[in-house]
């Protein structure tokens, strides 16, 4: 069963920095997308950063300039480092993963699977 493990979520004033990381159970090269969601409290969870196997990033626009996902192939870790913290940035953080799909069998299949971590918690205070 794949795991993802995140960790690096605490307490922060704003203008601050972090650095979240989700270690897989997997060797990260067989992953397809990695993805950093958030949910603030009472929204609905949001896409960050997503990095793509080859190392492709794209971000949320509210992110952009200040988040910077990463892949460590040797550590088998996603990386999202955080600066210039906002209060507006505080939210459970979740790292998902594309899985291949090896017990695919039939016509029509989901090629990958879908898996999450168990969230981190980020807050920001003013």
């Amino acid at each position: 069963q794949v795991q993802l493990v995140e960790s690096g979520g605490d307490s922060v004033q704003a203008g601050g920095s972090l650095t979240l990381s989700c270690v897989t159970s997997e060797s990260i090269n067989e992953f397809n997308d990695m993805t950093w969601y958030r949910q603030a409290q009472g929204n609905q969870r949001e896409l960050v950063a997503t990095v793509t196997r080859k190392g492709d990033t794209n971000y949320d626009e509210s992110v952009k300039g200040r988040f910077t996902a990463s892949r460590d192939n040797a550590k088998n870790t996603m990386y999202l480092h955080m600066n210039d913290l906002k209060p507006e940035d505080t939210a459970v953080y979740y790292c998902h993963a594309e899985y291949p799909n090896y017990d695919c069998s039939y016509y029509g299949c989901p090629r990958y699977l879908n898996f999450w971590g168990q969230g981190t918690l980020v807050t920001v205070s003013s």
